[in-house]
C-alpha cells in the first residue's frame, strides 16, 4: 500500500512538470552555462557585504569561515539536488508548490517577489552615492536630495522595463558583462593594498590576518548577515529554468564554477577595505567606491582610474538590478499559469515572447516602494530599512526551501539523503539566526525601537495582503478554470 502511495505522488510530480515544461515551451532557451555562472557572481556579490563584514575588523576572516561552512556550501548542494529534480521556470515557487502545496508556494513567491521590489528599490539610492565619489564633495548636496534620487531611480527602472520586455537575449550580454566588470573591479580592489605597499603610503598589509570575534549580539548579526544575506542566492537564476538550454547540468555547473570565486572575492575584498578604511569610516553603502577611491588617492593617474572603476560599479549595479527585476517579473507569471493570479499576469509580448504585463506591473510597484522608502528618514537610515526589510522577505522563502528536503515532498521517491537533510538543517538554523537579528540595524538609527516595529510590521502585513490575495483572487480563478461555465 505504501508503496502504492508512494508512486502515485511521484506520478503526480511527473506529471505537474510536465505541465510547467509544456508552458515554458514558448520562451527562448537563452541561457547556457557561461551565463548562468557570471549570472551567480554577478547575483550574489552584493556589493556592500565587504563594507558590512569590515564592520567587525580582522575577526572577518573566521565570520566568513563559518558563514561558508554552515550557509553557503550547504544551500548550493539544496539548489543543486532541488533543481535536478523539478528543473522548472519559477524556480523556488515550484519547488515550495510541489514539495508542499500551493499556498505555501504562493508565499514564497509573494515574498521572492517583493524582496526582489525592494532590493531593486534601493538602485537610486546607491547610484547616487556612488555619484558622490565621482564628482567629490561639493555634489553632496545634490546627490543627498530627496528629489533627485527619486528622479534617478524613475529613470533606471524605466530602463530595466525596457530591457526585460526585449528578452534576455539582449539583456544576457548585460548581466555577462556587468560579471565581468564585477571580476575586474575586485581584481582592481584586491591589488589596491599591495600596490600601496610598494608605494610606501601603506606601511603593511596582513590579507588573511586571522582573530576570534568577540561573542555578542553585533558579531551573531554580522555572521547571520554574512551567512544568508550576503552568500545566498544560488536559487534565484533557477527562476529562468524555462529559459535555459540545460537547465539541470548547467545550473549545476554554475553553482560549482561561481562558489569558489565569490569566496576569494568577498574574503579577500574585505581585507582590503580594512587596509585603506578606518573602521569606524567605512561607507555601508558604497564601500567599493569608499574603498576604490582612497587606494587610488596617493598613486600616479589616481583620479582617472578610481572614476572609471566606479563608473564600472554603476554598470554592475544595473545589471544586478536587471537580474534580479528580471527574474522578479517571472514569478506573477508562474502563479498565473497556476490560477493563482489573475490571467492578464500570463499575457506574452507578441514579438519578443515576454510576461509584459507581469514586466509593467512589476516596475510600477518597486518605482513606488522605492520612492516611499525615502520618506522621513536619513539616506544611511532608508538604505537600511529597504535592505533589511527585503532580507526578511528573501529569507523566509529561504526558511520553506530548506524545509523541502526536510519535511516536503511527501511520497515522492527517492527520499533525500541523510547527509542533504543535515545540510538542509545547517542552512535553516543560519536562516533563523538571521531573521531573529534582522530587525537590529548595523547604523545609527532615529529610533531602534521604530526601526524594528517598521520592518516587523511591514512583513506581517505584507504577508496578510498575500494570504488575502490566494484565498481570494487564487481560489475564485481555480473555480472558474474547473467550472468555466
Amino acid at each position: 500500500m505504501a508503496d502504492s502511495v508512494d508512486s502515485n505522488a511521484t506520478e503526480e510530480l511527473r506529471r505537474e512538470e510536465a505541465r510547467v515544461e509544456a508552458k515554458s515551451g514558448v520562451f527562448k532557451k537563452e541561457l547556457g552555462l557561461a551565463d548562468l555562472a557570471l549570472m551567480q557572481i554577478l547575483f550574489i556579490v552584493g556589493l556592500p557585504w565587504i563594507g558590512v563584514a569590515a564592520k567587525q575588523g580582522p575577526s572577518h576572516v573566521v565570520l566568513w569561515l563559518l558563514a561558508m561552512l554552515f550557509f553557503y556550501l550547504p544551500s548550493s548542494v539544496v539548489v543543486i539536488y532541488l533543481n535536478r529534480i523539478m528543473p522548472l521556470e519559477g524556480g523556488l515557487y515550484q519547488w515550495a508548490k510541489l514539495g508542499f502545496n500551493e499556498l505555501l508556494g504562493f508565499l514564497v513567491a509573494w515574498n521572492l517577489w517583493l524582496f526582489a521590489i525592494l532590493n531593486t528599490s534601493e538602485i537610486g539610492l546607491q547610484v547616487t552615492q556612488y555619484l558622490r565619489y565621482i564628482f567629490g564633495p561639493e555634489s553632496e548636496a545634490l546627490t543627498s536630495s530627496k528629489w533627485f534620487i527619486g528622479v534617478v531611480s524613475m529613470m533606471l527602472i524605466g530602463a530595466l522595463v525596457l530591457l526585460t520586455t526585449v528578452g534576455l537575449g539582449v539583456g544576457k550580454w548585460v548581466h555577462k558583462a556587468g560579471g565581468a566588470l564585477m571580476l575586474l573591479t575586485f581584481f582592481a580592489i584586491l591589488i589596491l593594498p599591495w600596490l600601496n605597499l610598494a608605494h610606501g603610503t601603506l606601511p603593511a598589509y596582513h590579507p588573511l590576518r586571522i582573530e576570534m570575534p568577540v561573542l555578542s549580539i553585533m558579531s551573531l548579526n554580522l555572521l547571520g548577515k554574512m551567512g544568508f544575506g550576503a552568500l545566498g542566492g544560488f536559487e534565484y537564476v533557477a527562476i529562468h529554468s524555462g529559459e535555459s538550454r540545460d537547465p539541470v547540468r548547467a545550473m549545476t555547473r554554475s553553482v560549482w564554477l561561481a562558489a569558489p570565486v565569490i569566496a576569494l572575492m568577498f574574503i579577500l575584498g574585505t581585507s582590503s577595505v580594512l587596509a585603506l578604511i578606518p573602521q569606524n569610516q567605512i561607507d555601508l553603502i558604497a564601500p567599493i567606491p569608499q574603498v576604490l577611491s582612497e587606494g587610488f588617492r596617493s598613486l600616479s593617474l589616481a583620479l582617472p582610474i578610481a572614476t572609471t572603476t566606479i563608473l564600472a560599479l554603476l554598470c554592475i549595479r544595473i545589471a544586478q538590478s536587471s537580474v534580479m527585476f528580471g527574474g522578479n517579473t517571472r514569478l506573477p507569471m508562474v502563479a498565473g499559469w497556476d490560477s493563482l493570479l489573475p490571467a492578464w499576469f500570463t499575457r506574452l509580448h507578441a514579438r519578443y515572447r515576454t510576461p509584459v504585463n507581469s514586466i509593467l506591473f512589476v516596475g510600477a510597484a518597486t518605482l513606488f516602494l522605492g520612492l516611499v522608502g525615502l520618506i522621513g528618514v536619513g539616506k544611511q537610515e532608508a538604505f537600511q530599512l529597504l535592505w533589511n526589510a527585503s532580507g526578511v522577505f528573501y529569507a523566509l522563502t529561504y526558511l520553506v526551501m530548506f524545509a523541502i528536503p526536510l519535511f516536503g515532498l511527501r511520497g515522492v521517491q527517492p527520499r533525500p539523503p541523510l547527509w542533504l537533510k543535515v545540510c538542509a538543517l545547517s542552512g535553516l538554523l543560519m536562516t533563523i539566526l538571521y531573521l531573529a537579528l534582522s530587525v537590529v540595524p548595523i547604523i545609527q538609527v532615529e529610533s531602534r525601537l521604530m526601526f524594528a516595529v517598521k520592518i516587523s510590521g511591514l512583513i506581517v502585513i505584507t504577508n496578510a495582503v498575500g494570504l488575502g490575495i490566494f484565498l481570494t483572487v487564487g481560489r475564485r480563478n481555480a473555480s472558474q478554470k474547473l467550472h468555466p461555465g
